[in-house]
């Protein structure tokens, strides 16, 4: 079933679609990728992500990142299905990290 648009401008939405696309009815493609097969998307994306802040095109950056994010997302929900760690943990971690960096704002 086709999610709701606005279940689509969410986080947790796209979160959803990324798992139905992996899942058992989800896309033959996207069912069978792995860390080590989505590598070249991956620096694909951030070099095409580095081109649109080199052109200053808010509109193609908006893409650029949304197909990063994607990538980051495929990752993510990778290592979910195979028990190695949870999108919270990852925003933990890079939370953590940033708070731990900052002292001079956080205390």
């Amino acid at each position: 079933m086709k999610p709701a648009r606005s279940q689509l401008r969410t986080f947790a939405g796209l979160r959803r679609v990324i798992a139905t696309l992996r899942g058992p009815e989800g896309c033959p493609w996207d069912r069978v990728q792995t860390h080590q097969s989505l590598r070249p998307y991956l620096v694909e994306e951030a070099g095409e992500t580095l081109h649109a802040l080199d052109e200053g095109d808010p509109e193609r950056l908006r893409e650029e990142l949304g197909d990063l994010m994607l990538q980051i997302l495929l990752h993510t929900q990778i290592a979910e299905e195979a028990g190695d760690f949870r999108m919270s943990d990852v925003i933990l971690g890079i939370a953590d990290k940033l708070v731990r960096r900052h002292p001079h704002v956080f205390g």
